[in-house]
């Protein structure tokens, strides 16, 4: 006996349709944000083993280290996008 299954809908996904806008709005800003928290946090970071060491200039470092972080996360999106457009 062969049973006919009738072919079922697709099920929408959490990025189809209008998430999928949200989802893009959302990288976007957190584009937006991954330099300037970087460097916060960094800066942060820097400051309290400045005092912890007894030093002056660990927060730039720090500053650096968040900025190289922020870039590479804007890299590794943008990447994405691209890829996710061809």
């Amino acid at each position: 006996m062969a049973t006919e299954n009738p072919e079922k809908a697709p099920e929408q996904s959490p990025k189809s349709g209008g998430m999928k806008e949200y989802v893009r709005a959302e990288s976007m800003i957190q584009l937006a944000l991954a330099i300037p928290a970087g460097c916060l946090i960094g800066y942060f970071g820097g400051a309290l083993l400045d005092r912890w060491l007894h030093q002056n200039w660990i927060y730039i470092l720090g500053i650096a280290i968040g900025a190289t972080g922020g870039f590479l996360q804007i890299y590794r999106v943008a990447s994405k996008y691209m890829k996710d457009a061809k």
